[in-house]
């Protein structure tokens, strides 16, 4: 919660791989999120009127190749959240759509592996008339999404891949169901919130060989403004949601089923302000039709 897992599953986005022109790979991902611990402004404290905070999402999500270069990228979430203790209750449904489009814009053979380059323009928005003014529990934060990504990506010819990524999102105003609001010590006599923007980068190295991929990375988000949760208050949707997080992914593709691969990652964070420390696993299966290949056999 807290934004934490609107950063899960970027990693198709992010990562130094495409689809071929004509496969689609699809899935669904299962993620489980829950934290006790979290930080008000750079205060950590936990608070026995909320307990522990679960969220579970279920994302749909879907790459395609539509040349060797671009690909298609769409993903979308449904999500519940509920918290151990206290009388709040929690929400679920349909979250945010994201759309993307990624393009292999360099590569070149560089000493004993490739070198490349991709940049991605990405677009997100509700799907849902969700409440998002009811923070830690909301499923989302209620914003339209641009995001402009860039990563650098070396594989060597023994499977062994690292990767650089940082990416600028602007996020648009949001509108409360209530006349004014207080953050970040001043009190607004309107329903628009200004939302601001968000930088965040990636490094992450893996290997790929017999058809198992392992991957470790390390994540950072960083809000461009925005106030802190005040003492013993709620969040707040335009509050500064900063951390940084650790993550291991596994992923295999089957042999005894071909083109269906089974994904496993689990992460955690070590340090943020106005936000949970998060513990989060995910699995999920993905499978890859060769559309071109099939219409030419």
């Amino acid at each position: 919660c807290m934004l934490l897992f609107f950063y899960t599953h970027a990693q198709t986005i992010q990562d130094g791989l495409m689809m071929p022109k004509g496969d689609l790979c699809t899935g669904f991902l299962f993620t489980h999120d829950r934290w006790t611990n979290y930080w008000e402004g750079t205060l950590k404290r936990e608070n026995g009127n909320i307990g522990t905070i679960t969220s579970n999402s279920l994302t749909w999500l879907g790459n395609y190749g539509i040349t060797d270069k671009i690909n298609f990228i769409a993903m979308l979430p449904y999500v519940s959240t509920r918290a151990s203790q206290g009388v709040l209750s929690g929400m679920q449904g349909l979250q945010d759509l994201t759309l993307a489009v990624k393009f292999n814009a360099l590569e070149k053979s560089l000493g004993r592996g490739t070198f490349r380059g991709f940049v991605v323009g990405s677009y997100a928005t509700p799907v849902s008339d969700y409440s998002f003014d009811f923070l830690p529990l909301s499923i989302g934060l209620g914003t339209q999404r641009i995001s402009g990504r860039v990563t650098l990506n070396y594989s060597w010819a023994n499977g062994w891949y690292a990767n650089g990524t940082t990416a600028y999102t602007w996020r648009s105003n949001v509108t409360l169901d209530r006349p004014s609001y207080y953050s970040d010590g001043q009190n607004f006599l309107t329903n628009e919130v200004w939302m601001p923007n968000v930088m965040d980068f990636s490094f992450m190295a893996g290997r790929i060989k017999n058809g198992l991929e392992l991957i470790l990375a390390y994540h950072q988000q960083n809000t461009l403004g925005g106030g802190d949760i005040r003492r013993q208050d709620m969040p707040f949707v335009s509050n500064r949601m900063n951390f940084s997080r650790v993550e291991a992914t596994g992923m295999y593709y089957l042999p005894m089923i071909k083109n269906l691969a089974v994904r496993a990652q689990t992460g955690y964070t070590l340090a943020g302000r106005n936000v949970g420390q998060s513990f989060y696993i995910t699995a999920g299966v993905l499978y890859t039709f060769h559309f071109l290949k099939n219409y030419n056999d």
